[in-house]
This record gives C-alpha cells, structure tokens and sequence, in this order.
C-alpha cells in the first residue's frame, strides 16, 4: 500500500532516576554515599532508507516510543541507557510539527534527524555530598523525554516525472525502460500507486523514472486524487508527457496536452517552469506516419522536443531512454528555484524580555497562589516529591533563586497556601 502522508506521535525515552545508597563495609556501616545516576532516556530517530518508497510501515501505529533509561545503582554504578528508537523513512520525507511548521526536509540516503531527545538520567546521591551535606538522603528523578505530534509528508525524488491521462501508456513505457513491474491493464480510471524505475541507459549512468498515476481534468482542486500526486512531480528535473497519439479511444492529443499542461500550471507555477518533453504513444496503430509527423510539428512548433514511441512494440524506446539521460545531464536548476541561503538566511536576535520568567506567581483565588516557571518545571521533573529530603532541597532551591522576595512582592498574606508542582504549603511571614 502506498502511504505518503501520516501523522504520529513519538515519545523518547525518560532517564532514569538516579540512587540513594550507601557504603556498607565491613568496618563502615554507614560509610559515605555511593548513589550512582541514573541512565539517559533513548532517542527517537528517523532515518533515511532509500529502498524504501512509503510511508506504509508506519501507519500500524499512532504512538512510537523509545526506551527509558535504567535507575542508578550502588557503588556508583550508572543506569543503562535508553534505547534509542530508529524510525526508517523514504528519501523525500518532510517532517512538519504539531503546528504545521516543517522541520526538516530529508533527502539524503543514510541521514538522520532525531526528532525526540531522551530525558537526562537523575543524579544518584553521592553527587551531593559536600562540606556541610555528608550523607545527602536523596537523588534526582530522570527528565521525562520529548514528546511530540509530527506530520511526515513524502515528495518522491525523481529526475523525470511521467504525466498524462490514464490509459496513455506511462506504465508500459516505464516497465520497458527500467526494471520497475507496475501493475498494467487497460482501465479508465487513475490508479492509487505511483511507480519509480531506475533507468540505466549507459555504463555507469542511470536517472529515476517516477510514474505518477494518470490525471484527470481537476486534479489541482483534488479530483481522482490528483493534488496528492501532483505534488510528487514537485522534485523532479524534467516532466514527460505521454499522449495516446492514436486516439483510439477518442480522445485528442493535443486536447488532453492542453489540460494537463493546465492542471500542472493550477498547482504549482514551479511545475508548469520545468522542462517539459512531448512522448507520443502508441505510433504502431498508425498505418499513415504522415498523421504521426504532423503531431510532432504541431508541438515542435510550440518548442518541444517530441520522441514518438511504442511502448507495446518497443520502438523509439532506446532513443527516449538516452536522451532522457541527456536532457538531465544537460538540466540547470532554474534561477528562481535557487536556494541562496546565505542571502536569505535570516538571524533572529532573542528579545529576552519577551522570555518566560523563571519563577512566576499567580493568584488562584482567595489565599491560594501557583508558583510557575521554566525553573519550577525543571526542578519538579527532577524531584521525587514523596522524599523529603528532596523536597526540602527544591525548596532551598527556590529560597535561593529569590521565590520569597517575589511572594513579599505580591503582599501574600501569611497562612496563605503556595501551590508548587502538586505540594501545597503555608506561606508564613
């Protein structure tokens, strides 16, 4: 089944929390703390697989999750990490966010983006221990992991895109001329498949061929899914028409080029501004080649190159592969596709007072106050709120980082209750 449009969640993996332990020698009962931390959480990671061509693999689940890393042990002993989580994915994959921002455009075989950190393993106890704190009773809990909504799009990479209407041949042609074997039969409707064949047309050189399922009139609006496959076409080099020359089934050539032209140029101007060929099809059911030339004149006249073919006989066949080979060798990227990335490279300066500040106070109701802010998250995400110990710690903490100063700022009562990551305390003056 061909998937090229999928939303999932993937969640890394949380670190692991760091131990509380001591030395018990022989002669040291309560020797000094050996606590070891915790492990990171896995990754998760998509890679670029370039024998795959769909994203059909991924749809059997909603949520892809890595590994956790492993609590510390005693002797200082540092958990196991994570396993990180490999997702495969099509070259042409374009990863957006939960917002519709795109992320990353992944092209190249091999690369890979991890889309999800894995949490911080947790500080086991013996990182605490100091001058004054001899035989700290606590530890850090693991960071959770990143956890996101993603969109993966897939723009199949191709250096000629084949189009036209159903019925016209494109899936012969591509089956004669490389290895590909798309299902063919004489039907009247769009099939749901696109196909890629690597054709190799001298020594050491081949191109990719994409066959994108036959048009039909509307495609750009989405009839017969048409949008969905347009947009494959947007990464190749070179587009070929292919046209049922004959007209055996009553249509028009020069008709049909004219529509397809038009829905190309409704979806995209970028498609309608790459170099386009003419592939007149099925020339054997011509018993007069006089029609067949004047065909090829008609669209020479309007500054195509025209190569008629048969794709049932094979003939014309070698003499499309190797100039298709030619017009990609001979393909210059036109100017107003050109990235340049240091010209519109834009810097953006943080405006740090638009910044979330580290602590903040808010008024719930009536003698009752939340205490917010990037440091309360850290910290809770790090504090095993059932040890006191811990909890007195993160408390210091805030102590020292100016949390009494600003409930002095807001004149909060004494008595009132402080809610602070799911504890509530008595704020007294």
């Amino acid at each position: 089944m061909f998937i090229d449009n999928i939303e999932i969640k993937v969640k890394a993996g949380r670190g692991g929390n760091g131990a509380v332990s001591f030395r018990r020698e022989k002669y040291e009962p309560q020797g000094g703390p050996n606590g070891g931390d915790g492990g990171d959480g896995g990754d998760v990671i998509l890679k670029v697989d370039k024998g795959l061509n769909t994203l059909s693999h991924l749809r059997y689940n909603n949520i892809y999750k890595a590994k956790d890393g492993k609590r510390g042990q005693e002797k200082g002993k540092t958990g196991k990490e994570g396993k990180d989580l490999i997702l495969n994915v099509p070259p042409g994959t374009i990863v957006y966010d939960s917002t519709g921002k795109e992320l990353i455009d992944l092209t190249e075989p091999e690369s890979e983006f991890v889309i999800a950190r894995g949490g911080q393993g947790g500080r086991g106890n013996a990182r605490f221990k100091s001058s004054t704190r001899q035989a700290p009773k606590f530890a850090e809990e693991g960071q959770p992991g990143e956890e996101k909504n993603i969109r993966l799009e897939l723009k199949l990479i191709a250096d000629v895109g084949l189009v036209g209407f159903p019925n016209v041949g494109k899936s012969t042609i591509i089956s004669k001329i490389s290895a590909a074997r798309p299902k063919i039969a004489g039907y009247h409707f769009t099939t749901i498949t696109p196909n890629l064949g690597v054709v190799e047309y001298d020594q050491y050189s081949s191109y990719v061929v994409a066959d994108v399922p036959g048009l039909i009139e509307g495609a750009h609006q989405g009839e017969g899914l048409g949008d969905e496959f347009l947009r494959h076409l947007e990464r190749t080099k070179i587009l070929a028409h292919v046209l049922d020359a004959s007209g055996l089934e009553g249509r028009d050539p020069k008709d049909d080029f004219k529509k397809i032209s038009n829905e190309l140029r409704s979806f995209s101007k970028k498609l309608s501004r790459l170099p386009q060929i003419v592939v007149l099809n099925k020339v054997d059911l011509f018993n007069d080649r006089q029609e067949v030339a004047e065909l090829m004149k008609y669209f020479q006249d309007g500054g195509y190159e025209v190569y008629p073919v048969s794709a049932i006989t094979g003939e014309g066949i070698k003499v499309l592969k190797k100039e298709l080979g030619r017009l990609i060798n001979e393909y210059e990227l036109p100017e107003e596709t050109i990235d340049s990335k240091e010209d519109d490279m834009v810097v953006i300066t943080p405006d740090f007072e638009d910044e979330e500040p580290e602590l903040i106070v808010n008024k719930i109701r009536d003698k009752y106050y939340e205490v917010k802010g990037k440091l309360v998250e850290r910290l809770v995400s790090r504090t095993d709120m059932s040890n006191d110990a811990a909890v007195r710690r993160m408390l210091h903490i805030l102590r020292k980082e100016g949390l009494y100063e600003i409930l002095a700022d807001k004149n909060i009562p004494s008595g009132a209750t402080v809610r602070v990551g799911g504890l509530e305390f008595d704020y007294i003056l």
